[in-house]
């Protein structure tokens, strides 16, 4: 079918390769990046075109306004969208907007989902990404078929409209507070004299075991903090779950603290744009130890 993607980043352009590579015929409009040299897409000059010509819309991008934008804005999916087509936003974005962005594209007669991911630049490379879908459960198997060319792990959280991003809310909790255990366990374990990669290769055995464990847990000790998943991107999400936590009055002290050594990161002339493992740096400052000394 003719798919509209609109957000061809670090993400967007290995999962808009995926559906290219399945048959799909891609129509995307260019903004912040260019067209990868090797996907095979057709150009438009506006997201309003996009929706006018394709079947289905997918907007992965990075915040709640960029999306607003997209959909809503001038020159718009709105503008453009039909009875029929259906919109799925695979960004990671509030899940209050979300409810509300869908009702305006179902006033218009298309349909509406939030299917944000998790897996990283490494699970849209692999097409092993963890799809977690907001919306009704005709439209979540009118989407299946292109959602299993992009991921594994595939879940209708709820039929409202915002239970996927409230889930990818949930599972952003999960990623920061497991990097700032490996972050505060290899510090620990540096500070007191120990090898942080042996200590590492000891835990990969045992019940402490994680997958941030075996991937960041080698980034934060080898200095390998090239982006996957941008620090700035995990602060807005966290940002998003403390926002929710107040409205709904949930205590998130773990998140709290992240959030404010995620802050403390992207002070940093390079931090905003370095990978979210890149917390230990606050940690390694607070403790007056760095990883690297350990291997000169």
């Amino acid at each position: 079918m003719k798919i509209g993607f609109i957000g061809l980043g670090v993400m967007g352009a290995p999962m808009a390769r995926h559906l290219a590579d399945a048959g799909h015929e891609i129509v995307t409009v260019l903004n912040r990046s260019p067209l990868p040299a090797d996907l095979k897409a057709s150009v438009v000059a506006s997201p309003t075109e996009v929706a006018r010509i394709s079947e289905i819309v997918i907007t992965m991008l990075p915040d709640t306004p960029d999306v607003e934008r997209v959909l809503l804005g001038r020159n718009s999916v709105l503008e453009g969208i039909s009875a029929g087509k259906l919109v799925i936003d695979m960004s990671s974005i509030s899940p209050i907007a979300t409810a509300e962005f869908a009702a305006k594209i179902r006033e218009a007669g298309a349909g509406y989902l939030d299917a944000p991911v998790s897996g990283g630049e490494v699970g849209a490379k692999a097409a092993s990404l963890t799809i977690m879908v907001g919306g009704p459960a005709a439209e979540f198997e009118r989407a299946r078929p292109i959602f299993e060319k992009l991921g594994k792990n595939i879940t209708l959280i709820g039929e409202n409209n915002g239970a996927g991003q409230t889930c990818k809310i949930a599972n952003q909790i999960i990623v920061a507070l497991n990097i700032e255990a490996v972050a505060e366990a290899l510090v620990f374990a540096g500070k007191a004299g120990c090898d942080a990669a042996k200590v590492r290769a000891a835990l990969m055995g045992g019940f402490a075991s994680s997958r941030v464990l075996e991937v960041h847990g080698e980034r934060m000790i080898s200095r390998s903090f090239a982006p996957g998943f941008r620090i700035r991107l995990h602060q807005k999400d966290l940002n998003l779950a403390l926002e929710s936590a107040r409205a709904l009055g949930v205590a998130l002290p773990g998140t709290a603290a992240a959030q404010q050594l995620m802050n403390a990161c992207s002070a940093r002339a390079d931090g905003a744009e370095a990978d979210h493992s890149s917390l230990v740096r606050a940690l390694e400052i607070l403790s007056n130890h760095e990883l690297s000394t350990e291997r000169n």
